[in-house]
């Protein structure tokens, strides 16, 4: 049994979250629950020494800007050079020309250890065709398994896939998690608060597939137990933030790697 939500708890691990105005509250209030310790530092000035002392650094372009993107590659090569985790969260990286580039930029500067997205965010890094429908995963044809996998060994970093059933790969080892209910997908920034989870459980044990791993199946237990309170988005979300608060190690199973993905 995985002991990592403990060990989470116990140490507090500071989240610095750069992330956007739609869902700054939420992600806040959900590491709080979790039993991390959150920071929302995004002034240029500042966010440098911020990503030096913090225990991660999550990079969410949902509501990007000019200075927002310049201030988040200053965060993350200062998180880099501390040897600090980087994850970062495309949000809606095909809606616009500007997001495609932003994220293109941020993968190229720096070296991050979790992409978190959705199937048409993943598309779009990849340059799979893919119906985009604005920061909503979309429609389309792909194998997300075999693009994840592509992409997770071209940017040699993990590659985590959510959405009715979560794929998480680092280019051979793979792992398929399900789970969760739809009333996830009816509140806002759950996909956020998850890539700031994940960035929490990265700063924790010594394995960053198993720690991803556990923050996903965690998130999925979260998300079918809230549901016993309340399915309606409103009263969701507040049994949801009590869920991540009230889980232990012990209530949710971390998966195993399924396969290896070959080149």
């Amino acid at each position: 049994m995985s002991k990592l939500l403990s060990e989470l708890r116990e140490r507090r691990p500071l989240v610095h979250c750069m992330t956007n105005i739609v869902v700054a509250n939420f992600q806040a209030n959900g590491l709080l629950a979790l039993g991390a310790s959150p920071v929302m530092a995004d002034a240029p000035e500042e966010v440098e020494e911020m990503a030096s002392a913090a225990s991660c650094t999550v990079l969410n372009i949902g509501t990007l800007h000019r200075e927002a993107l310049e201030a988040m590659e200053l965060a993350g090569k200062s998180a880099n050079r501390a040897g600090n985790p980087v994850v970062l969260d495309p949000v809606g990286a095909g809606a616009t020309r500007f997001r495609r580039n932003a994220v293109s930029r941020l993968l190229g500067a720096l070296d991050v250890t979790l992409i978190r997205c959705n199937a048409g965010e993943l598309a779009a890094i990849a340059g799979v065709d893919w119906q985009a429908s604005g920061v909503d995963a979309g429609q389309g044809e792909m194998d997300v398994e075999a693009v994840a996998a592509q992409v997770a060994r071209h940017y040699g970093c993990l590659v985590a896939v959510t959405g009715e059933t979560d794929v998480l790969t680092d280019g051979e080892r793979t792992v398929r998690i399900s789970g969760g209910h739809p009333a996830m997908s009816r509140i806002t920034g759950a996909g956020c608060l998850l890539s700031s989870v994940c960035g929490a459980f990265l700063a924790v044990g010594k394995d960053p597939f198993r720690s991803v791993a556990a923050a996903l199946a965690l998130y999925k237990a979260a998300g079918e137990r809230a549901t016993e309170a309340s399915s309606l988005p409103g009263s969701f979300l507040a049994a949801f933030i009590d869920q991540l608060a009230l889980l232990k190690d012990d209530d949710f199973i971390v998966p195993e790697p399924e396969k290896e993905v070959r080149a």
